[in-house]
């Protein structure tokens, strides 16, 4: 049986009822995956084993595991036992996974592939919003900005109306799969800002891109929307680089 660590479950005496035990150990288990604890092709520990050693029941060993197969981090077979997958099978898209690669130190290149996405995505996503949004969007829109002015991105308010934001402009797409995109774009912007500041203030105030952004969609101008929102993400980009040389 292969093992690089075992990770420490310190929280499952504090799981509430809003997280379960199978939750943590999930939580505990795909962190300890994606920082690279446990590597492609290791074999983890047996039910039996792992749920004597931490004092759990198996069935939420079981539950955990189920919940890491459907991110694609692990593969349970009879006989052979549950073996961690090839990182082109993981699904680094599913906000878990995302928020469990940024509870380590991520990598420059997965979080310059971030970027890459968002910068593929975001601006197309912009030019159609500023074609097709509703004066409704745009009050959800304007509502969002003021509480990111009001609380700053340093506040976990502030970061969740940042989310809301950018998720209001995919919702103002109208175009199903991008939607579909947006829990995982939310996830994205969420742990990018929250490591640009893990070692201190974020280097400058991102809240004027976003004005200018909200501006040109609502004056549904197109291309100045595209624009803008391609100008944020690459300062954006800029200000987690320069988080990584501090």
């Amino acid at each position: 049986m292969v093992s690089r660590g075992t990770p420490r479950f310190g929280r499952l005496g504090e799981a509430s009822g809003s997280r379960r035990i199978h939750g943590a150990i999930a939580h505990d288990l795909g962190v300890a995956i994606v920082s690279g604890v446990h590597q492609p092709g290791d074999i983890l520990s047996g039910e039996i084993e792992f749920s004597e050693q931490l004092k759990v029941s198996r069935s939420a060993y079981r539950e955990a595991v189920r919940i890491l197969a459907a991110k694609g981090l692990v593969e349970s077979r009879p006989k052979t036992g549950t073996r961690v997958t090839e990182r082109s099978r993981w699904q680094l898209l599913d906000p878990d996974v995302l928020a469990w690669s940024f509870e380590s130190e991520p990598s420059e290149d997965f979080i310059r592939d971030l970027f890459e996405l968002r910068l593929i995505v975001e601006p197309a996503a912009a030019e159609l919003a500023a074609r097709r949004r509703t004066e409704q969007d745009l009050v959800h829109m304007s509502a969002a900005l003021e509480e990111m002015a009001r609380w700053g991105l340093a506040d976990a308010q502030g970061q969740a109306a940042d989310q809301l934001f950018h998720n209001r402009i995919l919702q103002a797409t109208r175009n199903a799969p991008l939607i579909s995109l947006s829990s995982s774009i939310e996830a994205a912007v969420r742990w990018t800002t929250i490591f640009k500041q893990r070692k201190g203030k974020l280097p400058r105030d991102p809240l004027p891109d976003h004005r200018l952004l909200f501006t040109a969609i609502a004056a549904a101008d197109p291309a100045a929307a595209r624009g803008a929102m391609t100008e944020l993400v690459h300062l954006a980009l800029e200000d987690t680089a320069m988080s990584l040389r501090a």
